[in-house]
């Protein structure tokens, strides 16, 4: 990419940005009209705004993969298209989620530190401004060139902002003596059950976009094993959001089905892409090796021995998942060419007519 075309990209990020101050604070002083209300709590500016700056970030990331990646799935057959526009429409959710999210715990936080703080209409309609060029000028900048690691690295951020707003909103403030599940329970759940819906979505499009990293590596004749790779990620993700789905207080079962589940299947898609990697990079296999070692010492000395609790156990064994995860993807965009490549087979089960 020339210098030229760089800052023609970074011009049209400037103007999206500046249309989405405008538009958030339009919106924002419209739907906060009336008497001046708090920064949090119960009748606050938070959850207006942050619907407001979801609604403009979900936008300005359409807006941006029309202008910038328009083409790209013009040479591709319809099954490759489809997979490419479903994981498009995946992110567009998934961007409005984190943005939501990002400006609640700021507002819980901006709550505590200014306390008796109201905001009029205006002043309102200015903070959805705010908020909503942050979030739109992320998501257009995204929808420029998104990579595998961009992905995992808003996976990551976004897991630590709705399980931090979800720890300050929660109904148990010693949650913590038990598990991480108890944060869907009571007056505050939705925000940590949503967060694990749009996690879910977040991990089975990571995985659609580990599945194009691995075709444009190894090409069609990989495309089966390829396929598992992306199915084995598909359904961690949908395990994930079933937790979220599925509260542990109203169905206890189903929901732990599902949280072992979605843990099983996550360790299966990495062994399962670290070997379709082809002549998969010594960091890559040690790295991986020396994480299943790591948790499943975690397990032995939390179950075992009871050195620590079932919530300490969760937050290691996310947390290794999560380096395991940043590694891959960091290898990934080492090692993939960023050239899209469109498949040569008109349909996903049967192989191009020679």
């Amino acid at each position: 990419m020339d210098q030229a075309q760089r800052l023609r990209q970074e011009t049209r990020a400037i103007w999206a940005t500046a249309l989405c101050f405008v538009v958030g604070t339009l919106a924002g002083t419209l739907l906060l009209r009336g008497v001046p209300r708090p920064l949090a709590g119960d009748g606050s500016v938070v959850l207006p705004v942050a619907v407001v700056a979801a609604v403009c970030a979900a936008a300005a990331f359409v807006v941006s993969t029309l202008m910038h990646r328009r083409g790209e799935t013009g040479r591709m057959p319809r099954w490759q298209a489809q997979a490419s526009d479903a994981s498009a429409v995946a992110l567009t959710i998934a961007f409005a989620g984190v943005t939501a999210m990002g400006v609640l715990l700021a507002g819980e936080i901006l709550g505590v530190g200014l306390q008796g703080v109201e905001l009029p209409a205006v002043g309102g309609g200015v903070l959805a401004g705010v908020a909503s060029a942050m979030g739109g000028r992320f998501a257009f900048g995204a929808g420029v060139g998104l990579r595998t690691a961009d992905l995992a690295g808003l996976l990551f951020a976004y897991l630590v902002i709705g399980t931090l707003f979800a720890m300050l909103t929660a109904a148990d403030p010693r949650w913590w003596e038990l598990n991480f599940s108890q944060l869907g329970a009571g007056a505050g759940a939705w925000a940590f059950n949503g967060t694990l819906v749009v996690a879910g979505l977040l991990v089975a499009t990571v995985g659609s976009y580990i599945g194009r990293d691995l075709h444009r590596l190894r090409g069609d004749a990989a495309l089966r094993r390829i396929g598992w790779v992306v199915a084995l990620w598909a359904f961690a993700g949908v395990l994930l959001a079933a937790v979220g789905l599925l509260p542990l207080h109203l169905t206890p079962i189903p929901h732990n089905i599902s949280a072992f589940g979605a843990l099983a299947l996550f360790a299966a898609a990495g062994a399962a892409t670290t070997f379709t990697i082809p002549n998969a990079p010594r960091a890559l296999v040690i790295t991986t090796i020396a994480i299943a070692i790591l948790i499943a010492a975690a397990v032995m000395l939390s179950m075992v021995f009871r050195l620590f609790s079932i919530t300490a156990l969760e937050a290691i064994v996310i947390g290794l998942g999560l380096v395991w995860m940043t590694t891959l993807v960091r290898i990934l965009a080492v090692i993939v060419p960023e050239e899209s490549r469109p498949s040569l087979r008109a349909t996903l089960l049967r192989p191009a007519a020679r």
